[in-house]
């Protein structure tokens, strides 16, 4: 018999940590290569983690709930042969390239408490990183975790414990008084500086209702926040005269659908644009390390799309500028479709290099994004909409309708000025207001 370690693999360049959402084997139980053996979730998706080779589960060396560390190993799976134990292939490949935890720009460590917990209680009880990391945020002492009686191994005090102790805290304490809940622990707040003003106290009133955060929304909202903190946003706005992209889309659509199989819908044909545009003009495609600029060696275009649940996640194009507009099409689709029934892997969420967000889905004629750190520019879609406009000819101006349409484009001032950002919206609106009508696809 051989022994093969199942490691934590790389999931994305930013990503250095995961947490164990299920175990779907126990020890003991057999598996089949490629049969999911683990679920987990990083601050960007959640991913499931397959079986390498046939085998029977051995050892499992992690808990539910515990945060493990990229190139860890996680379970020991037995299998037939001779060889002695080791890591598989891709485990090993993924452990040599795991990226270092010392620097991570982006990661889902939501702390606000002063107190820093150590692994264990006073009283000898067990402390995962994710418990430890929610009593911080929440403001829960070493010595209140001690009153809490654990329902996992050894008395292990696990996720869903302290959630529990947390409700039944906030009802006591919302009991108690009504008016005021500046004294009750709310879901956890984004990291920002010691300097930002805390949120004010907020009063309950008959009829409300307290909903919690889920996992997805946190880390939305630590961004989120993150992001308004860390860069001076600035937008700027163009309409664009989109009257030919549309007559061409209309014309082509239904052949487009017969010949390649795929929808075509208006996102690929702006991201293209979006492409060329930084091709064009590149420092637009940077990010901010200290008072360093880097410059992006590829064109990695996010695509902000909602969930059913209501969150929102960025699959990422990768070097968008590469690919034709049928290529754009069948990622574009594939990607959107994986992203809402949550099959998106951690690296199709990670490298973005510039993000488009579609307002215009939603009935909105314009918006002002909130950038995607560590990028220094995101750019919103307006919806189309058909207008009186003046159209100039050779032989006099004339009015006709048009289909018109808002871009908006909200940049980092810190390395983008104005003429930056204007130039490179303007640039954007030019690509599609010259859209052949001819092209073929």
């Amino acid at each position: 018999m051989a022994e093969v370690e199942l490691v934590m693999p790389k999931m994305g360049e930013s990503v250095a940590e995961a947490t164990i959402i299920k175990w779907l084997k126990s020890e003991g139980d057999k598996v089949e290569a490629e049969e999911a053996i683990i679920e987990i979730a990083t601050d960007k998706v959640d991913s499931e983690i397959p079986s390498p080779e046939d085998g029977i589960i051995k050892k499992l060396l992690f808990n539910e709930d515990d945060v493990v560390q990229v190139g860890q190993v996680i379970a020991i799976i037995e299998t037939e042969g001779t060889s002695s134990a080791a890591p598989s292939a891709p485990a090993a490949s993924a452990a040599a390239t795991a990226p270092s935890p010392v620097k991570m720009e982006e990661t889902n460590t939501i702390s606000t408490s002063n107190e820093k917990l150590d692994k264990n209680t006073s009283t000898g009880k067990f402390l995962s990183p994710l418990v430890r990391s929610i009593a911080e945020t929440e403001g829960i002492s070493a010595a209140e975790l001690d009153q809490i009686n654990g329902t996992g191994k050894d008395a292990r005090i696990t996720k869903d414990d302290l959630l529990s102790y947390l409700k039944n805290r906030n009802n006591s304490t919302s009991s108690a008084a009504p008016q005021a809940v500046n004294n009750v622990p709310s879901t956890p707040k984004a990291n920002t500086a010691s300097s930002t003003p805390s949120a004010p106290a907020v009063s309950l009133g008959s009829g409300d209702e307290i909903i919690e955060m889920d996992r997805m929304r946190k880390l939305i909202s630590e961004h989120m926040v993150r992001s308004k903190h860390t860069s001076p946003h600035v937008t700027s706005f163009v309409e664009a005269d989109v009257t030919n992209m549309v007559l061409w889309r209309n014309k082509v659509k239904d052949q487009f659908l017969k010949r390649e199989g795929e929808k075509i819908t208006f996102t690929p044909i702006i991201i293209e644009a979006v492409a060329s545009a930084i091709k064009d003009l590149p420092m637009i495609n940077v990010s901010v390390d200290g008072t360093n600029i880097i410059k992006r060696g590829h064109i990695n275009i996010g695509m902000a799309t909602a969930l059913p649940s209501g969150n929102l996640i960025v699959p990422v194009i990768k070097d968008a500028d590469q690919k034709n507009l049928l290529g754009l099409t069948k990622a574009v689709n594939d990607l959107a479709n994986r992203a809402r029934n949550n099959k998106l892997q951690s690296d199709e969420v990670s490298g973005g290099t510039f993000t488009v967000t579609n307002v215009g889905s939603f009935g909105n004629v314009m918006g002002t994004p909130i950038i995607n750190q560590p990028q220094a520019a995101i750019m919103a879609i307006g919806t189309i909409k058909k207008k009186p406009a003046v159209i100039e000819t050779p032989y006099g101006d004339t009015i006709g309708i048009r289909h018109m349409m808002y871009l908006s484009l909200s940049y980092d001032h810190r390395v983008v000025d104005g003429s930056l950002g204007g130039s490179f919206i303007r640039k954007v609106a030019d690509y599609l207001e010259n859209f052949d009508l001819n092209r073929g696809f």
